[in-house]
């Protein structure tokens, strides 16, 4: 008797290979996860230009290019810290590896260095302690959260000690332009640095999404054990994240040498918070597995366009340092929250 091999009946008018439809509730969650960090930058945007009394100077051109340039320091720390958090780790040495770079470029330009040169030395010195991190991490099983909070001390003191505890003054050259509101060339509209920034996350957003190395970040976040067990080099691909978001922190050094026209040992204090904060408000998790290159600069913009309305309303310091506390602990709430729905 030959066995029974047909396709078991279906309901009419339902195909045997139809694929299983994802349901209301989830599509609407996914859409809501995608454009949320958007609505909320158009939400914070529309809030402070109706509290201050001159709305048109708030969302004037000038306010707009002011704004796009304090964003690029924390954009730029975000799309590092990404790739970080997507493969589930994390970093709290950003602030003093801004600071240590930033002294590290302007030792180099102040030394006779040429200027793009000097720009490389602070990538690699950016690059070098965050492959500190990771061989912390992969090496001496240390979880990212203690080896990168170790990491933030040694930085800031190294920065110290090259610096001599003091501010390292810079010949002007072309790193100072980098960041000034009204560049020379008027075609360009934007500060260089803000060109920089947009073109460096439309790269890595494709890197993370489009390729290879981008699928193994996603899936080391997701399950690390699964990802072994898929012949993934999990310790080297941690080399590489964590080596390049130093690499990001880096070039946001020299943008702080740009802004300040000087290296300084101990500025970005409490920057990691703003960075991390940006990246979890954009959708990434903290568990890792989940975020986005365009979620992280929109958080971004959110943190940059609060601290601006704040300043305009003439709000004291603290008032702007108890709301991006407040905002950091509901974006971890909400971040807890998506993943129960998940689960």
């Amino acid at each position: 008797m030959r066995p029974d091999t047909s396709l078991p009946e279906l309901a009419p008018g339902v195909r045997a290979d139809a694929e299983p439809r994802v349901a209301a509730p989830d599509r609407l969650r996914a859409s809501l996860a995608r454009i949320g960090p958007a609505l909320v930058l158009a939400l914070v945007v529309l809030v402070f230009a109706l509290l201050t009394d001159a709305p048109a100077r708030y969302l004037s051109p000038f306010n707009l290019r002011i704004v796009l340039s304090q964003t690029v320091i924390v954009a730029l720390g975000a799309i590092g810290m990404t790739i970080i958090i997507v493969s589930g780790g994390i970093d709290l040495s950003v602030g003093a590896t801004i600071a240590l770079t930033g002294v590290v470029a302007a030792l180099a330009i102040g030394a006779g260095w040429p200027a793009s040169v000097a720009t490389a030395a602070a990538l690699l010195a950016g690059g070098l302690v965050g492959l500190a991190n990771g061989l912390l991490i992969t090496g001496l099983r240390v979880v990212p959260f203690i080896a990168t909070l170790g990491m933030l001390g040694i930085a800031r003191g190294v920065a110290k000690w090259l610096a001599h505890e003091q501010t390292v003054n810079v010949p002007p050259t072309w790193v100072n332009e980098l960041l000034v509101t009204f560049p020379r060339q008027a075609w360009m509209v934007l500060p260089p640095g803000v060109w920089i920034t947009l073109a460096l996350a439309v790269l890595t957003a494709l890197v993370l999404r489009r390729t290879v190395f981008g699928r193994r970040v996603f899936a080391l976040g997701s399950n690390e054990l699964a990802a072994r067990a898929c012949g993934i080099a999990t310790d080297r691909l941690k080399l590489v994240i964590y080596g390049s978001a130093g690499v990001y922190f880096g070039l946001a050094g020299v943008m702080q040498l740009s802004r300040l026209r000087q290296g300084d040992p101990t500025v970005a204090i409490g920057t990691e918070l703003d960075v991390i904060a940006a990246v979890v408000i954009g959708g990434g998790s903290l568990l890792g597995g989940e975020g986005s290159v365009f979620g992280s600069v929109v958080g971004a913009l959110i943190m940059a366009f609060l601290r601006n309305g704040c300043q305009q309303m003439g709000w004291p310091n603290y008032i702007q340092e108890i709301i991006i506390g407040a905002i950091i602990v509901l974006a971890v709430a909400l971040d807890r929250l998506r993943a129960g729905w998940a689960a």
